[in-house]
């Protein structure tokens, strides 16, 4: 009878998903500085992001 050696490779790690990243959270009146109206850039453009009467936001180009 001969002995047989099995040789297992090891268990592959399981490695858990990094948690998701929260977005960065800004309050609209703090990016309008207490009024209805901020400016923001990107990419070479101006946009407005105004804050309604009935206290909406509304982002325009």
């Amino acid at each position: 009878m001969m002995n047989a050696h099995v040789t297992l490779a090891p268990a592959p790690t399981l490695v858990a998903d990094p948690k998701p990243q929260t977005p960065p959270t800004y309050d609209a009146q703090d990016l309008t500085q207490g009024g209805s109206l901020a400016q923001i850039h990107l990419n070479g453009q101006i946009y407005a992001l105004r804050i309604t009467r009935a206290g909406k936001l509304i982002l325009t180009k």
